[in-house]
């Protein structure tokens, strides 16, 4: 394969794949050096990439086991998901310094998640992957997908509850 056809394979994922390593090792610098890693790795299996039927599953179910690899060898179980594409089209101050007191909250339920949960969050939520395509990534079965997913949402929904109910401030 030549240097151009891949590149031209991996342009439209390398933001994708950028975003998802963002979410896990949280650091801008360690996100792009992990998905350059991930490129080279990806580059240097050139010869058998046109045997994967979804090229895109594969490049992100790379990276995702990349950072996880390098969380591993930091011992950080500090993951976060941030949802920096978030736009609100209200012009009004309060409105959006509620809107984004409630992101912040919800991020930090999804920092207390479990580390499947908080993946499956960031594919299905902010990735929009398909059941389907997350299996692949994951190699899970759709089932135990939809079950882990319904379970982060109800945390995330219950907390939110509690948090207007109580009228908590964040910190």
């Amino acid at each position: 394969m030549k240097q151009h056809i891949f590149i031209d394979l991996m342009k439209p994922v390398q933001d994708k794949m950028y975003r998802l390593a963002l979410r896990l090792l949280v650091s801008k610098e360690a996100a792009e050096d992990a998905t350059q890693e991930v490129l080279l790795k990806l580059w240097s299996k050139k010869q058998n990439l046109s045997s994967y039927d979804n090229l895109e599953a594969f490049a992100m179910t790379v990276t995702k086991n990349h950072c996880l690899d390098q969380l591993k060898l930091k011992g950080n179980n500090n993951l976060r998901i941030v949802h920096s594409n978030y736009d609100s089209g209200e012009t009004s101050l309060q409105k959006q310094v509620e809107v984004r007191d409630d992101l912040d909250w919800v991020q930090k339920i999804i920092e207390k998640l479990p580390e499947q949960q908080k993946i499956l969050i960031q594919l299905r939520e902010v990735e929009e992957y398909e059941y389907e395509e997350i299996a692949k990534m994951t190699e899970m079965k759709e089932t135990a997908i939809r079950v882990a997913l319904s379970r982060a949402r109800k945390k995330i929904r219950e907390e939110m509850i509690k948090k207007h109910r109580y009228g908590i401030k964040s910190n």
